[in-house]
């Protein structure tokens, strides 16, 4: 949607962000992104110059960025040793307080989709990416368009 004005302190600042992972507050996670990918077929009509796309399916994806203060996520997925990949349950939380409202968005059939045992180096704050798939979104709470 076009909007004619806007104020740049409604624009959220991920410094207010926070993610659960099974009803658990990740208070080391410093960054979070989850996106749908549309899966098009594409279609060739004849006389038709530009190819047309016809939706068939989505997949989930996304990431968590976590500094490395424990070895909480290896326990979690310490079953994928035995092929048993957990499912688990993600809500994002996005609630600057000069923004226009809060959004929370839970992700469902999360799967880690890499695990991390060991990535360090000297003079440097341990961090790590734990990429996932999810089966299912919802939008628990909304900014309201303005």
């Amino acid at each position: 949607m076009a909007r004619n004005r806007f104020s740049a302190r409604k624009i959220p600042n991920g410094t207010y962000g926070s993610v659960w992972l099974d009803g658990e507050r990740l208070a080391e996670c410093y960054g979070c992104q989850g996106k749908v990918n549309i899966n098009s077929d594409k279609i060739n009509l004849c006389g038709e110059f530009m190819e047309a796309n016809k939706p068939v399916s989505g997949s989930g994806s996304g990431s968590l960025m976590l500094y490395k203060v424990d070895s909480g996520l290896i326990q979690r997925m310490q079953r994928i040793q035995e092929g048993d990949i957990p499912e688990m349950t993600v809500v994002s939380k996005l609630a600057d307080p000069t923004s226009a409202g809060a959004e929370r968005i839970a992700y469902y059939g999360v799967q880690f989709s890499d695990l991390t045992l060991a990535d360090w180096q000297a003079a440097t704050s341990g961090k790590i990416t734990a990429p996932f798939t999810f089966t299912k979104f919802e939008l628990l709470d909304a900014i309201p368009v303005q």
